[in-house]
């Protein structure tokens, strides 16, 4: 489908185009923000953001492979697979090999994990709530909405 009118004047080729209403300004200034106050917070309780990252997903989706942890956290596979074992040296995970697949190494979370994550999530709250606030569930749930169809439209899903 052809880009409107109106979707063409927020691409940088446009000739009008301003950096301020270009959504991935926003978004790319969110995040650099969102990084720095998260080293921040998780420095306080000996932690990093990719251990963040992974034992979260891990917390949710329970025991994981590699693999799977490499597309819920949007990395490249050497990267993740380099820090699950350093997770696992620190004892925060373990890691075994599939019972389907030798091949397959999975991932789960250790109880010194789990006491890391609830660490984390105390040290990083106030970070969650001073960027939702005055937010509505209605604005909350629409922003997701249109960021789950930004990262379909790239392929993401």
């Amino acid at each position: 489908m052809p880009p409107t009118s109106k979707q063409i004047r927020y691409t940088p080729l446009a000739a009008d185009f301003k950096a301020e209403e270009f959504p991935f300004y926003w978004l790319a200034r969110l995040h650099g923000v969102y990084t720095l106050e998260m080293e921040r917070a998780l420095k306080t309780v000996g932690a990093d953001i990719p251990t963040f990252r992974i034992l979260m997903i891990l917390k949710q989706h329970g025991v994981l492979s590699i693999s799977e942890i490499t597309l819920h956290a949007v990395s490249k596979l050497p990267t993740i697979t380099k820090t699950v074992y350093r997770l696992r040296d620190d004892g925060l995970v373990a890691t075994s090999y599939a019972a389907h697949d030798g091949r397959v190494v999975e991932v789960s979370l250790t109880d010194a994990g789990l006491a890391l994550i609830e660490r984390m999530q105390l040290a990083t709250n106030d970070i969650f709530q001073r960027a939702f606030a005055g937010l509505t569930d209605n604005q909350i749930e629409r922003l997701n909405a249109t960021l789950r169809e930004m990262l379909g439209n790239l392929g993401g899903l």
